[in-house]
């Protein structure tokens, strides 16, 4: 999996647990869900993610425009 694959993974699974929280633990938990979508709405137009960061450390490729054909 790439590192694009991964961020998406990621901030789905944030924001069902963030949702599951805030419905039956507390209502704070929403200010989460709020922020992973504000963090997604922000790399968007800045390219800055600290997960992809994160992720490219440990050595996770990126998909580079690899749109994942065998080029044929």
């Amino acid at each position: 999996m790439t590192t694009e694959r991964y961020v998406r993974m990621m901030a789905g699974i944030f924001v069902t647990v963030s949702l599951a929280l805030g419905y039956w633990v507390h209502p704070g938990w929403f200010c989460f869900t709020a922020f992973v979508g504000l963090n997604l709405f922000q790399s968007a137009f800045t390219q800055f993610c600290p997960l992809e960061m994160i992720l490219k450390r440990c050595g996770v490729p990126s998909a580079g425009g690899n749109c994942g054909c065998s080029g044929k």
